[in-house]
């Protein structure tokens, strides 16, 4: 019988989805945003500048899509729009009820590092860590909270013949997309071996909307995203054989995230 842990940690929505073990890079200067990572930084500080990686501690926070909402409020600093009133608070853009304004399956993010600007926002660099399910949100305080159920990553059946399967698949998608001559995830010297990792890699580096990245984060077992994965570069490859070539940069660009 599995043991059910929760966690209750920051909540940030956003309009992507975050995987384990992938980077996101954060602008954050609304401030209701600014009062999350001066909190995170307060309660976890930086270590001194010749410190070693193993002695920071770990700043979590989560992460979760917005289904139904605006990642930033109407009006916010550097966003002015004279014609909107303000939206304020913790709820800003995500209705009376944020709970229904997210997607339920989120990613548990590591604010790796986090730089402060003289104007009072912040430069983050985040990894994610591990997918949580969302039970709960709390609007009490300067921004929002919730209450996680951790998720394990079950690998299911044939989890390693599929990952092979979806490496093959993803090194004709990247050619098809980027062309020949354009540097390559499926070129590299390295790749992973791991299934959870390959599966994990591929979702996010594949040019998929939100709500596709969404069904494969909450998919329950690494087979199964594997096997949908499968499906997806196929379908994707087939659809770029009759499009014009197109610079990869502008197919694949990925900017830094809003607040």
């Amino acid at each position: 019988m599995r043991v059910v842990t929760t966690v209750r940690l920051p909540l940030f929505p956003l309009n992507t989805v975050l995987f384990p073990g992938l980077v996101l890079p954060l602008n954050v200067f609304e401030e209701r945003y600014r009062a999350m990572m001066r909190d995170l930084v307060k309660a976890h500080p930086n270590p001194p500048d010749d410190a070693d990686d193993d002695s920071r501690e770990p700043r979590p926070f989560a992460v979760v899509a917005i289904r139904d909402g605006h990642e930033v409020a109407r009006a916010a600093p550097g966003l002015p729009d004279p014609t909107a009133t303000p939206d304020q608070g913790p709820t800003a853009g995500f209705g009376d009820d944020p709970l229904r304004a997210f997607h339920r399956t989120g990613c548990i993010a590591d604010a790796a590092t986090v730089r402060e600007r003289p104007d009072g926002s912040f430069e983050v660099l985040a990894t994610g860590t591990s997918r949580v399910k969302l039970l709960s949100v709390d609007a009490s305080g300067p921004y929002l909270t919730a209450e996680l159920e951790e998720l394990p990553e079950d690998p299911g059946q044939d989890a390693d013949a599929l990952a092979e399967g979806v490496l093959r698949a993803f090194r004709g998608y990247q050619k098809r997309l980027a062309g020949a001559r354009e540097r390559s995830l499926a070129t590299g010297a390295e790749l992973p071996d791991d299934p959870s990792v390959v599966s994990y890699l591929v979702a996010a580096a594949a040019v998929l909307d939100v709500p596709a990245k969404q069904r494969l984060l909450q998919a329950p077992d690494t087979a199964s995203r594997l096997r949908d994965e499968l499906k997806l570069l196929r379908a994707e490859t087939a659809v770029l054989r009759h499009l014009p070539s197109l610079p990869a940069v502008e197919l694949t660009r990925s900017p830094t995230s809003l607040n």
